[in-house]
């Protein structure tokens, strides 16, 4: 079940990325952001874990968090307002990667 979600939501990043064109420091952070949220969904180690069965609870609620957490970035860069206030404490959270370049998704 892992890998179609993820899978989706790396297409609907790179739509995001396409999209903002030139985007203003809120907009490019909460991009930088939604690109860490699918890479730490997609990581191996939730598969792993799922598929040994040592914890997939937890491996479950971790995908879904990172992928609910893409889904309401998404949802504010299409409606072009960023909560700063929640973007910092997912940032603060989950700061895999600090100068990520979400142009990559491009």
């Amino acid at each position: 079940w892992i890998l179609p979600q993820t899978r989706a939501a790396q297409e609907q990043l790179s739509a995001l990325v396409r999209l903002a064109a030139a985007p203003d420091a809120l907009t490019a952070r909460a991009l930088r952001q939604a690109a860490r949220e699918v890479l730490l969904a997609q990581a191996s180690d939730w598969s792993f874990i799922l598929h040994t069965g040592t914890s997939p609870e937890y491996a479950r609620a971790r995908v879904a968090a990172h992928l609910d957490h893409f889904a309401t970035l998404r949802t504010q860069l299409h409606a072009g307002r960023v909560d700063a206030a929640a973007l910092a404490r997912l940032e603060a959270q989950d700061n895999l990667f600090p100068e990520l370049d979400y142009r990559y998704w491009a």
